[in-house]
């Protein structure tokens, strides 16, 4: 059985991305690959009403985004991640792509699973393409070879965003208040670190 790392991230959090390709980096130098277990995260859990839409301000102003804007151009300067796009994307909303990563990931095997989670991000922080779109998700779910069909049922089974729903609040109980945050064998990390301090979560060292 791999040994795995538990990931809480949000599709549309640009540290998510960023933490994911420290996580890369970290990979390169271990002879076995870590196998991600993802578990997902609402950033926007409190600006939904009872139906999931967002209906509220983050309540953020705007020094806190510039903040956040210069961390995110620091950071991927320092991963090398220079196809990334530094515009916050304030108006996307991920719940669709986090139930559709969802079901891939109870439905298909982990590295297919791997290839739409990984589809997603790039869309998002590369490509600009909005993944609350239904039609975006069916096209990157046909390229990673998923059945399209499949995923834009998925993203309209109400007992699915209730699952994911409930895993979202399972996160909160866990402790879990921000992300991306790394989970190995009872310790955690959370930010974007850098794949040194993913290291020493893992190897103890």
């Amino acid at each position: 059985m791999a040994d795995t790392i538990t990931v809480f991230s949000d599709y549309v959090c640009p540290f998510c991305y960023l933490g994911r390709r420290s996580l890369e980096t970290y990979q390169e130098t271990r002879e076995e690959e870590l196998e991600i277990e993802w578990h997902p995260f609402d950033l926007r859990s409190n600006q939904r009403n009872e139906s999931g839409e967002i209906v509220q301000e983050s309540g953020h102003d705007d020094e806190y985004y510039e903040q956040a804007k210069q961390n995110v151009e620091r950071l991927r300067e320092q991963y090398d991640a220079e196809e990334m796009q530094t515009d916050l994307v304030g108006d996307v909303d991920s719940l669709d792509a986090q139930v559709a990563s969802y079901y891939v990931a109870e439905h298909e095997d982990y590295e297919t699973w791997l290839a739409f989670d990984e589809a997603i991000f790039a869309a998002l922080w590369e490509d600009e393409r909005d993944i609350g779109d239904v039609d975006v998700l069916a096209d990157l779910a046909d390229e990673a070879g998923v059945d399209p069909e499949a995923v834009r049922d998925a993203v309209a089974d109400e007992d699915l965003r209730e699952t994911v729903t409930e895993k979202f609040q399972e996160a909160h109980q866990q402790g879990v208040t921000g992300v991306p945050t790394f989970a190995y064998e009872g310790y955690a990390a959370r930010g974007a670190v850098p794949p040194e301090q993913l290291r020493r979560l893992v190897e103890g060292e």
